[in-house]
């Protein structure tokens, strides 16, 4: 099942680049750039971090979409 995010929506909302997501959340602009992607599965913890930067529920960011068969 595929995890689907609101990063980039919530960080624009933020206006912060890249950048200062991943300097606030101790990670790597690349990091950012394949979580946005969706190519990236971040760990508990990153999500949990992000999560506190926009000060919304884990839950509310990070979404397991069902596959539709």
């Amino acid at each position: 099942m595929p995890l689907v995010n609101r990063v980039k929506e919530l960080r624009a909302r933020h206006q912060l680049t890249q950048g200062d997501l991943a300097e606030k959340v101790g990670v790597t602009r690349q990091t950012i750039i394949s979580l946005e992607k969706g190519s990236y599965t971040p760990s508990l913890m990153l999500a949990m971090h992000i999560a506190r930067v926009f000060k919304e529920p884990v839950e509310s960011i990070f979404t397991i979409e069902e596959e539709t068969k």
